[in-house]
């Protein structure tokens, strides 16, 4: 996305400021019901920290990130404030820590799919929905930006779910070293894979492929 792409998305929002309105259920639900997926799975596995500390909770008060909801305004890609886990709690380290980790992209794929399948019933039911702006642009922000929490969160370099998955999955055919060297240096990555705008393609195929999908539907 880099300088060019986040400066047009902050004059976006400044020329459309109703985007925002239309955005932030969105925003509350994605990260709030991911968020809400890495403790109930926690607490599921053995481990009681998350829920103790008050973070198995749909408020998306409790999980609120100011850093990780701008960049994700402004840049396509951000966070909430993370759950925390004590693996130790865990019946089965390896497996449980996979389950927790791919918990809170579980709930952004289920939102996508919910809707989307709400989205095209909607639609069916009445054709002039998808002409009126604040219908279109909320179900196309919930779609949309759970599934770029779904690939974002699936990249597998810490601090993202996809690093714990992959760590589990490799440990015994990939040098130590490696992750030891991912997890110092895994944030300052990101920042500069989001910085370079690599990851724009792939979140975009995904999306596309999405609403691709839906498109087909709604004509079939």
């Amino acid at each position: 996305m880099g300088y060019n792409g986040s400066m047009s998305r902050i004059q976006y929002f400044i020329q459309n400021p109703l985007q925002l309105v239309y955005m932030l259920p969105a925003l509350l639900l994605g990260l709030t019901l991911h968020e809400w997926g890495h403790a109930y799975a926690a607490y599921r596995c053995g481990d009681p920290t998350a829920r103790n500390l008050g973070r198995m909770s749909l408020n998306p008060l409790d999980h609120f990130d100011i850093l990780g909801t701008l960049c994700l305004l402004f840049l396509g890609f951000g966070w909430a404030k993370p759950v925390p886990v004590n693996p130790r709690n865990f019946r089965n380290y390896k497996r449980d820590d996979i389950i927790v980790s791919l918990a809170g992209v579980a709930m952004n794929l289920l939102q996508v799919v919910f809707f989307s399948a709400l989205f095209i019933i909607l639609v069916r039911w009445n054709n002039r929905l998808f002409f009126n702006e604040a219908f279109y642009y909320i179900f196309l922000y919930l779609i949309g930006i759970n599934t770029t929490l779904i690939i974002f969160n699936l990249i597998p370099i810490p601090p993202l779910d996809g690093s714990h998955v992959a760590e589990n999955l490799l440990a015994r055919h990939v040098p130590y070293r490696t992750f030891a060297f991912l997890r110092q240096y895994g944030r300052y990555i990101l920042l500069a894979l989001l910085w370079l705008g690599i990851l724009d393609y792939p979140i975009s195929w995904a999306q596309n492929l999405v609403f691709g999908l839906i498109s087909k539907l709604l004509v079939a």
